[in-house]
């Protein structure tokens, strides 16, 4: 998974290759600047770059494909290279098979235009690509945003930028919003949490039972970072529903970039698939949009604050492209297990003051897989603290900056993408 300047920075590159080349499929949450992106390519191709918006209305006339691409190919003589940004492109019947035709005729003929195509559903586009543009294609995941990059789009100090990330999450087009909370809130569902799960989601897959969906996203949202068996989400549920369509709708849930259900770890695969999953909302800003109270301050509220520290820093490395599990074996637990490009890291997110009793876990962990480098997120005032346990810290606040020790956020997103 990528950064905004990650996927401008790789497609400038493969833009700058002989066309055509394969099709760049950019793939992520809703409100994240996929569009923006593209907008940004056509500003700077000018004359070159041909822009259409497929979930806009003139997109659904009759022949509307046919004349776009005519368009294109009276100016594919001109000797340069061209450039077609097809947006939202899944909402396009059968948008597959007809753009792997399309692409074919381009190799076919040696046309120089590259296709750049968006859509805000992982699943929808990989299953899709998969069927009908098996090697035709390369994929980029433009995931939310860090708040590193957030400080420094926004001109935010990194604090500032640590803040807004825990209670508002980091979401760009809401940005313009967050001295009008009400209206803040507004956007995010309307724009984002409605979109995703009526319409993206509606659109992927079948869904018998609608109601049921909302309802387990609805449970999910009020779980950050909490440990529940699907057996008690189908126990919470108003309407009844089956494990395992439970457990379906959590993973479509995921792959519109909502919620992820991490995985215990386990060196057995048999007995991690049987754990109960722990819940993962993949933005904080989804959580404050669909709560009725306030997000939490730290000293009026210090374990809920906790909870949605601790959810902040799962869900970075999950959207950072990182392989995040937890652990717990009883009376031990350990907040998160992590692997990928940042390496392995089992880490533990203290917002309070530490004590020894509070690490047993960790501890544990560490003694029975060495290999994974044990790190604390805690708070300043707790360093010293920490280190005189011969622990690895550091705040959570940086974490939540620059990744763990010795590795960035972005250059480790990249990394595991290139």
């Amino acid at each position: 998974m990528l950064s905004y300047k990650d996927c401008r920075t790789i497609l400038l590159k493969r833009l700058a290759e002989p066309a055509p080349c394969r099709i760049q499929l950019l793939v992520g949450p809703r409100q994240v600047g996929k569009t923006t992106l593209l907008l940004e390519l056509k500003k700077k191709f000018k004359n070159r770059a041909f822009y259409v918006a497929f979930d806009s209305p003139e997109a659904s006339l009759s022949g509307f494909w046919e004349r776009f691409w005519q368009n294109v190919e009276d100016k594919a003589d001109s000797g340069k290279t061209l450039i077609v940004m097809i947006d939202e492109v899944q909402v396009f019947p059968n948008w597959s098979v007809l753009l792997k035709a399309k692409w074919d005729y381009l190799i076919k003929n040696k046309q120089p235009i590259h296709i750049i195509a968006t859509g805000s559903s992982s699943l929808q586009l990989s299953t899709a690509s998969r069927e009908s543009l098996a090697g035709r294609f390369e994929r980029l995941v433009l995931t939310h945003w860090m708040p590193s990059f957030f400080s420094k789009v926004f001109r935010l100090t990194p604090q500032k930028a640590v803040d807004l990330f825990i209670k508002l999450g980091a979401y760009p087009g809401a940005f313009r919003y967050i001295k009008d909370f009400p209206r803040w809130k507004a956007y995010v569902r309307d724009a984002i949490v409605e979109p995703a799960i009526g319409r993206d989601i509606m659109a992927l897959a079948p869904i018998r039972r609608p109601a049921l969906l909302r309802q387990i996203f609805a449970i999910s949202i009020a779980s950050p970072a909490q440990i529940i068996s699907i057996q008690k989400i189908v126990g919470q549920l108003q309407d009844s529903g089956a494990i395992e369509t439970v457990a379906y709708y959590l993973s479509l849930l995921e792959e519109a970039f909502l919620i992820a259900a991490i995985p215990k770890y386990s060196t057995k695969e048999i007995r991690m698939r049987a754990s109960p999953p722990k819940i993962i909302v993949l933005s904080n800003a989804l959580m404050t949009a669909t709560d009725q109270t306030d997000p939490p301050e730290s000293k009026s509220e210090p374990e809920r604050f906790g909870t949605w520290v601790e959810n902040a820093c799962l869900a970075l490395a999950w959207n950072a492209g990182q392989k995040v599990r937890y652990w717990r074996e009883e009376p031990y637990e350990v907040d998160g297990v992590i692997e990928g490009s940042w390496g392995k890291w089992a880490i533990e997110v203290k917002t309070g003051r530490v004590i020894p009793s509070d690490l047993r876990g960790l501890l544990e962990f560490n003694e029975r897989f060495p290999a994974f480098r044990p790190l604390v997120l805690c708070e300043e005032t707790e360093l010293k603290n920490i280190k005189n346990m011969h622990l690895q810290a550091m705040t959570w606040q940086q974490f939540l900056l620059k990744g763990p020790p010795g590795v960035s956020t972005t250059k480790g997103s990249l990394k595991n993408n290139l």
